[in-house]
């Protein structure tokens, strides 16, 4: 008999999202019928924007995602369509103002802005659709900056971007991503998270966001990690910084750098190119959660039942349906359940 299964735990709203959701709530006012509360949302938005940095960014962006949604091309299929449509009767005027027809639109709005279905199950947030740089649920990104430096995305990761006279600076918004560092002696290279930042001395490291923490991966070279709370440009010195070197791993907390056991960079670049997650002894739910953040839609799972259960395996990240496969072929007491495509069961009856 199986029991309930308990999702992984959700994320609480972050700050990115907040502001999100209170630019996207700016646009709603500004497509009013009413010509006179249009002239106070617009005045009442350009106070908003210029009260923090953040604000205007948001709302470049979220005008920006307006205009390439306006611009999807006829062709389009299925759901890019309907949300094409969607927006379109959003924020088209009417002819006779009524009270109700704003609410309503902030509902559609927020449909066709992917707090759920069309957004939600290509793993876009608020935050990452309105990143300088991301990759969907699924898919892989790469990109060259202005600078010659080479990033590269996983599956549902964001980046933003600030480039000045003195800094390069690079913001993981979620997910994951490889940084190959191009030199420019005059200008340092910082990748920044919510819990830290990765000052780069040399050329080629990975970075993770994880709930509460970062990891860092030295593949080449050396990098200097510290966390959010360490003053700038400081030299090594534990516990809020260290110099980390090729093989080297590192965990940034709110207060904390913590040095992890090493890897070997050539299988990390590997697994890198081929989109393969290589599983030494890892616990099942750490596997599935690696598998989440791949596939559109939703893995399922108890994670106490599944605790227990070690996995070691090669696993497709480009296809995580035969990455289920191969883990029921491994391990026989798992058992899959395909409800939809976006909805997958994974339990192990004998185990509970």
């Amino acid at each position: 008999m199986t029991g309930t299964m308990g999702p992984s735990a959700e994320r609480p709203q972050s700050l990115e999202d907040q502001i999100s959701l209170q630019a996207a709530h700016w646009v709603v006012l500004l497509s009013s019928d009413s010509e006179e509360e249009r002239v106070a949302a617009r005045a009442g938005f350009d106070a908003w924007k210029r009260e923090d940095v953040q604000h205007a960014r948001a709302a470049q962006r979220i005008e920006g995602f307006m205009a390439r949604v306006h611009s999807l091309r006829e062709s389009e299929e299925g759901s890019a369509r309907a949300a094409r449509a969607a927006l379109n009767v959003t924020l088209r005027p009417r002819a006779k103002p009524h009270r109700a027809q704003t609410a309503a639109r902030v509902l559609a709005l927020a449909l066709v802005l992917g707090l759920p279905s069309w957004l939600a199950l290509q793993g876009y947030t608020p935050s990452r659709w309105m990143s300088d740089l991301s990759a969907p649920t699924g898919q892989w990104a790469s990109s060259t900056l202005q600078d010659g430096t080479r990033l590269t995305l996983k599956s549902a990761s964001a980046v933003d971007l600030e480039f000045s006279a003195s800094r390069r600076t690079v913001r993981l918004v979620d997910g994951e991503v490889l940084v190959d560092v191009a030199r420019d002696p005059d200008r340092p290279f910082w990748v920044e998270t919510a819990h830290g930042g990765v000052r780069a001395l040399g050329t080629r490291f990975v970075v993770r966001t994880e709930d509460g923490a970062t990891l860092v991966t030295m593949l080449e070279s050396r990098a200097r990690v510290q966390t959010a709370m360490a003053p700038a440009d400081v030299g090594s010195a534990e516990p809020a910084n260290a110099v980390i070197s090729a093989g080297q791993r590192a965990r940034i907390t709110a207060d904390r750098v913590e040095i992890l056991p090493g890897v070997d960079p050539a299988s990390v670049d590997d697994a890198w190119r081929q989109h393969q997650l290589v599983a030494l002894d890892r616990p099942l739910p750490e596997v599935l959660d690696e598998l989440n953040r791949h596939r559109p839609g939703t893995i399922r799972y108890d994670r106490q039942v599944l605790g227990g259960i070690k996995v070691s395996a090669v696993l497709p990240l480009d296809d995580t349906d035969r990455a289920l496969q191969l883990l029921v072929t491994s391990l026989p007491a798992l058992r899959v359940r395909s409800l939809t495509p976006y909805l997958v069961i994974v339990d192990a009856p004998s185990a509970r």
